[in-house]
């Protein structure tokens, strides 16, 4: 991946905040958008709803002084327009409303940092992604403030992708060698990073992969450009831009995307930790989570409204609509899961089970540090559980049972028959481990099981609408037949471990003994990929997981 100047460092802040509301300079809207003052309001787009007069001396949460949200122009915030009666300033007879909580809602295309929103008073909760949040924090506590996420407001299920129209790219893998478009330092930039690294290619290959970073002035709709006028191979987008490129342009298809890596990317609602801190605060807050799952359950219910909403409050959707029309906009839906009080404990782990977030929280504060996003790369690590507030979704299971109880049942099924389906596609990206086996056994070691645990679990975990084929390999030496035999009673023990250990479904995992049949380098001719012999034998010598698309 490119390297960033010291001058581009300093910038970070800036540029990822800029790319990250893109979508609202996309679709050719951008001259229209700037003649309308998007930067801070809380006009509907049918410019009935007023603003009262703030007086800090009111009561928090009250219509003088309501508790003031940022958002952007984006479809996974629709649930909160509709708790709020459609309206970015609280409707009386709204769910909002009915829990005599005033909120003012802001859509800020231009994304101000945290910092300044939370020193100024613009905001007291803004809306981040979990890896921007996982950049920005120590940002925020490096000025002296901080915040807390206090709910997962919204989980990407297709919206993000790698597409390509070159029929020869498949996979992960088959990009090496050619150009890919994308915004730096964006969730599609970590799904990208985080899908090359567990890649079955060889460090030369992976640096062989030419990343095209668009000015994050253009933003998305500059990545589409590129793809859509053939000047890359392939190009990271996420919607609208996402589904727009896939219309125009003939023969292209998802590579890899969030259809597949369920658990990767999640928008989450921040709120300034001075505001949390506080008991009148801490009710305002509470109510404000109980609004958006409440909304949740009425956008789900009723689409269309949620389609309203958007396009009564933010000028963009209003202009994407007269544009694309209404059915479009509804269209992206189907890429998204807005997540309410049971996607919530299961997402955080509150029912049992991994918490995804603070597991993607910490990869990608891994992955941005590398890659040398931090403003200040000597900001401290922030631990996952100390980035959210879990009290509020706490205190609606207390309450709410049958959330609790629901959410500890798989959020997906699999099937012997769409197993046999799926492994019959190319795989999406083939992630090679060293599990450890004595010489000729089967039998996995203590160390070899921590190995599963750290290297091959998260990636199943990430993946969670997928199907896996787990194979055993070996080098050319020693005899083909017994090589063929022992590496599958290695795949077969892993696979065991993975579902007695772990409880991943068996009917995901297809299990196959490759011996050497299927190098990852070639032995006759190491030096290729930059490898002696020995290097080249032990990169074969990998028990590999390989990700197939499902349901």
């Amino acid at each position: 991946m490119a390297q960033m100047t010291p001058l581009a460092k300093g910038l970070v802040t800036v540029v990822v905040i800029a790319v990250a509301a893109s979508a609202a300079w996309n679709l050719g809207l951008k001259e229209k958008l700037s003649k309308t003052k998007t930067a801070v309001t809380a006009k509907d787009a049918s410019g009935e709803a007023k603003v009262p007069p703030l007086d800090k001396s009111a009561t928090f949460g009250s219509a003088s002084n309501p508790l003031k949200v940022s958002l952007v122009s984006f479809h996974g915030y629709a649930p909160a327009l509709v708790a709020n009666g459609n309206s970015l300033i609280t409707k009386p007879d709204s769910i909002y409303g009915g829990k005599d909580l005033n909120i003012q809602f802001l859509i800020q295309d231009d994304i101000p940092t945290l910092s300044t929103l939370f020193e100024s008073g613009t905001a007291h909760c803004a809306w981040r992604t979990s890896d921007f949040w996982a950049q920005e924090q120590p940002n925020l506590r490096n000025s002296g403030k901080d915040g807390k996420a206090v709910m997962i407001v919204d989980n990407t299920q297709g919206g993000d992708a790698v597409l390509t129209n070159d029929p020869n790219v498949r996979s992960i893998e088959e990009l090496a060698g050619r150009s890919v478009a994308l915004l730096q330092f964006t969730p599609s930039h970590g799904m990208l990073i985080d899908a090359i690294d567990n890649s079955s290619l060889s460090a030369r290959k992976k640096e062989s992969i030419k990343t095209v970073f668009i000015n994050a002035e253009e933003g998305t709709a500059g990545v589409r450009a590129a793809f859509e006028s053939g000047k890359v191979d392939a190009a990271v987008l996420w919607d609208p831009d996402l589904s727009l490129a896939m219309r125009n342009v003939k023969g292209s298809r998802v590579v890899y995307s969030t259809k597949t890596a369920t658990n990767l990317i999640f928008d989450v609602m921040v709120c300034d930790s001075r505001v949390l801190a506080r008991p009148d605060g801490q009710e305002v807050i509470q109510k404000f989570v109980e609004g958006w799952m409440e909304g949740v359950k009425v956008a789900r219910s009723n689409p269309d409204n949620a389609v309203d909403a958007l396009v009564n409050t933010e000028e963009f959707f209003k202009l994407l609509a007269d544009k694309e029309g209404k059915p479009f906009i509804k269209g992206l839906f189907k890429n998204l899961l807005w997540t309410g009080l049971e996607d919530n404990a299961r997402i955080l782990g509150l029912a049992g089970g991994t918490n995804h977030y603070e597991r993607v929280y910490r990869r990608f504060d891994e992955i941005y540090r590398k890659a040398g996003a931090l403003a200040n790369p000597k900001s401290p690590v922030i631990t996952p559980q100390d980035s959210f507030d879990y009290r509020f979704i706490k205190a609606m299971l207390e309450k709410d049972k049958a959330a609790s109880q629901a959410a500890t049942k798989p959020q997906n099924t699999f099937s012997q028959s769409e197993l046999t389906l799926a492994t019959k596609q190319k795989a999406i990206v083939t992630k090679p481990v060293t599990v450890g086996f004595a010489t000729g056994t089967a039998s996995l070691t203590k160390r070899a099981q921590k190995i599963i645990d750290e290297e091959m679990v998260p990636f199943i975990e990430n993946n969670g609408k997928a199907y896996f084929e787990v194979s055993g390999n070996t080098d050319s030496t020693g005899s083909q037949a017994t090589n063929i035999r022992l590496s599958g009673a290695r795949a077969n023990a892993v696979v065991n471990y993975l579902v007695s250990q772990w409880e991943f479904p068996r009917e995901r995992f297809k299990i196959v003994g490759n011996g050497s049949r299927n190098p990852l380098c070639n032995e006759d001719n190491p030096a290729s990929e930059g490898l002696s012999l020995e290097d080249c034998r032990a990169m074969n010598r990998t028990t590999r997981i390989a990700v197939y698309g499902g349901h």
